[in-house]
């Protein structure tokens, strides 16, 4: 059975750790924009330069570069059963890049997952994250032009995928094991089943 999966929130809403449990146990890929592009500037190639540039300056990689980026890592083998898609898609344009592709290959997403925190936890998450990990691009000034971001352009697309009936919104305060665990129950309510341990 595959499993198509989007995971949303605000940054700091624990999306990234959320969505690693997740594909553990639907055995599917993460594919994390964020991810991604971290590789490319780690690895100093001139997608990795041109990101740099773009997010050094707290503003995000433009829709054409991503949506390129997207369809190739889903046309991989890994991603054929199915994935769990981070960071995108952030807008509506991006909405209708991934629909194409998706209804392309006779596929649609099965289910989003919106992580619900407030703006404040979101806040002061990021910025303890960013301390112990020596985080150069989460600063106040960047986070909160991000979640502003967020707020504009990413928020509306939950309306989108809201009206086809498939978010699941989850509460994302608590622990690390309730929140999974709400996440699972939210899937498993949906005829998602996880892989054979």
């Amino acid at each position: 059975m595959t499993t198509r999966l989007l995971i949303v929130g605000p940054q700091g809403s624990g999306k990234g750790t959320q969505g690693v449990r997740i594909a553990e146990a639907f055995g599917i890929p993460v594919v994390s924009t964020g991810d991604i592009f971290r590789a490319n500037i780690a690895g100093g190639t001139e997608l990795g330069k041109k990101v740099q540039a773009i997010t050094d300056n707290g503003d995000l990689v433009p829709d054409e570069v991503t949506s390129e980026i997207v369809r190739d890592r889903l046309a991989q083998d890994d991603a054929a059963g199915g994935f769990l898609l981070d960071g995108y898609p952030r807008n509506r344009a991006q909405v209708a890049h991934l629909d194409e592709f998706l209804a392309g290959r006779g596929e649609a997403l099965d289910a989003v997952i919106l992580l619900d925190v407030p703006r404040e936890e979101s806040i002061s998450r990021i910025v303890q994250r960013a301390s112990e990990q020596g985080r150069t691009d989460d600063t106040e000034e960047a986070v909160a032009r991000r979640l502003a971001i967020y707020e504009s352009e990413t928020a509306p697309i939950v309306d989108t995928y809201a009206e086809r009936g498939i978010v699941d919104r989850i509460d994302g305060v608590g622990s690390l094991d309730e929140i999974t665990a709400r996440v699972f129950a939210a899937l498993e309510a949906r005829g998602l089943v996880r892989a054979a341990a």
